[in-house]
Order: structure tokens, then sequence, then C-alpha cells
């Protein structure tokens, strides 16, 4: 399946995130902080990064910002806990793939997951299958 890079300064999202996706079939990397994330999306180069938007040592958007320095093109969920209005656009116009408000279900990760992970073109009987 798919490689998932996690990057979360929450020791328990991302323990919750790799063990669900795992549970999915994914191969799941995990980071705690915004450097090491961005140095395991160089290594990794992950079909889907999972990114907070809150973290001490650098916050997404700088992870973000990184990231497309490497691969404009890749697909990035951002993790929102009480993130402004101002900070989604300015995720947006960076070209973030989806937002997941933190609190999420399975459902709702699964859904993230079939729109960044299923190419354009697929029908909508093999989304139910990716994720």
């Amino acid at each position: 399946m798919a490689t998932i890079l996690a990057v979360d300064d929450d020791e328990k999202i991302r323990e919750l995130l790799h063990v669900m996706l795992r549970r999915k079939g994914h191969h799941v990397v995990t980071a705690n902080n915004g450097q090491q994330g961005i140095e395991l999306f160089r290594r990794e180069r992950p079909h889907v990064t999972i990114l907070d938007f809150e973290m001490p040592d650098m916050d997404g958007l700088a992870v973000l910002r990184a990231i497309r320095a490497v691969d404009s093109q890749a697909s990035v969920i951002m993790l929102t806990g009480a993130g402004s209005d101002e900070r989604k656009q300015q995720a947006r116009a960076l070209g973030v793939t989806e937002f997941l408000a933190k609190g999420f279900s399975l459902h709702e990760l699964g859904a993230a997951l079939n729109l960044v992970l299923l190419p354009p073109d697929q029908d909508s009987s093999q989304n139910a299958r990716r994720a």
C-alpha cells in the first residue's frame, strides 16, 4: 500500500496514526518534530504526509514549505486543532491537500487518505478499497 509519514509532537497522536494506518496495510514512518519530519520526507518520499500545524520546534507551515521545496506536488494532510482561518489560508496557498481536525475518527482519516491517495480518474469502488 502507501508509505505515510506522520509528523506530530504528540506521542499519542503519532502512536494512534501508526497503529490505525498499519492495520490498513500502510507502511508508516513517524517523526516527533518538524526537522525530523523533513529529514524523513527527503529519505522516504512518502505517498502522503500527515502534518501537525502546531509543534514547538518548527510549525507545520515551515515544514510544509520545506516539503514543497523538495516536492511541489507531495500530498499533505494538515492536522488542525484550533488553527486560525488565516493559517489555513496560508497552508492552502502552499498547496496543502486536505485538513483533518484533531479528534478525527477512523472514518474521517480514511476519507482524507482516499482523497489524496486515489488518482482523479479512478472510480469510487476502488476508492473504498484504498484506505
